[in-house]
C-alpha cells in the first residue's frame, strides 16, 4: 500500500462516523469436502456498541444476533442464547466479527495484519497472532472500498482449507434501526 498511515487514519475516521448500519449480504462457504458451494442470502445489522443481527433468509431461515457478549441463534423451532464470555475462542471470534463490521480490526491484538491496494479497493489481511484463533484461521481478508472506507466484503480462510466470503451490498449507513432488532430476550 501507497501510504497505510493515510489509509489508517480514514478507516478510522470512518469507523467512528458509523453508527449503524443495514444491508443485505450474500454468504459464500466453500467446503473442500464439498465440489459445491453453500449460498446463502439475508439482512444485515449493524449498531454501535457490539449490536449484530444476521438474518438468513435463503435458502433456509436462520438467526444470529450478537448484542453485547449476549448471543442468540434460532435455527428453525431450536433457540439458543450464550454469553461469549463462557467461552474463550467464541469471544474472540465474536470480538473480530464485531472489530471487521466497526472499522477497528487494525486495533484487534489477536491479530497482525498487512495491507494492500488496487486501483478500486484496499486489502487488510489479518492473521491469527493468538494459539487458539490460529487453530481456526489462517487469514481473514477485509475488503474495503476506496471511496468511502467501507469494509464491502470479509474472506474467512480457515486452517482446514475452507472459506467463507460475506458480501455486503445496497449499505444504508447511520439509519435509524430500533434496539428490539438485537433484542437476545
Amino acid at each position: 500500500m501507497a501510504n497505510s498511515d493515510e489509509f489508517k487514519k480514514q478507516f478510522a475516521k470512518a469507523a467512528q462516523a458509523t453508527q449503524t448500519i443495514q444491508c443485505d449480504f450474500v454468504q459464500e462457504k466453500n467446503l473442500s469436502m464439498m465440489a459445491d458451494k453453500i449460498v446463502s442470502k439475508g439482512k444485515f445489522w449493524f449498531k454501535r456498541d457490539n449490536k449484530v443481527r444476521m438474518e438468513y433468509e435463503k435458502p433456509s431461515y436462520y438467526l444470529l444476533v450478537i448484542n453485547g457478549t449476549n448471543i442468540k441463534t434460532k435455527d428453525g423451532q431450536k433457540e439458543n442464547k450464550v454469553s461469549a464470555k463462557s467461552n474463550k475462542i467464541f469471544e474472540q471470534v465474536n470480538n473480530m466479527m464485531i472489530d471487521c463490521v466497526q472499522g477497528t480490526a487494525l486495533d484487534n491484538k489477536n491479530f497482525t495484519n498487512k495491507l494492500f491496494e488496487n486501483g478500486s479497493a484496499y486489502l487488510v489481511e489479518l492473521t491469527a497472532a493468538n494459539k487458539s484463533l490460529k487453530g481456526i484461521f489462517k487469514t481473514i481478508n477485509l475488503t474495503v472500498d476506496k471511496k468511502d472506507y467501507t469494509v464491502t466484503k470479509i474472506d474467512m480462510q480457515e486452517q482446514s482449507g475452507d472459506n467463507t466470503v460475506i458480501s455486503f451490498q445496497h449499505r444504508l449507513t447511520n439509519v435509524n434501526i430500533k434496539d428490539e432488532v438485537f433484542s437476545v430476550k
